[in-house]
């Protein structure tokens, strides 16, 4: 069941993102301190930035342990 959450979440944000992606096809640009991207669709720059999100997380997550699923699975007792 928590795999199943874990493949609805992602593929909750893909839909989200499409959404906003067509109706928002004006070009935008990222500031950040003091530098600033190129235009671009804002679909295509919340992409990137979820993907960003997505992978800094899933680093986060192997530098401090690996898999939240398997240190819950090994702490419950076995009936």
């Amino acid at each position: 069941m928590i795999r199943l959450v874990f493949a609805l979440v992602p593929a909750v944000w893909v839909i989200a993102i499409a959404i906003i992606a067509v109706q928002n096809a004006t070009p935008v640009s990222f500031r950040l301190l003091n530098l600033q991207s190129i235009e671009m669709p804002f679909g295509v720059l919340l992409a990137f930035c979820a993907a960003a999100g997505m992978l800094l997380a899933a680093l986060v997550l192997l530098v401090l342990g690996g898999n939240p699923l398997r240190t819950r699975q090994k702490q419950r007792p076995e009936p």
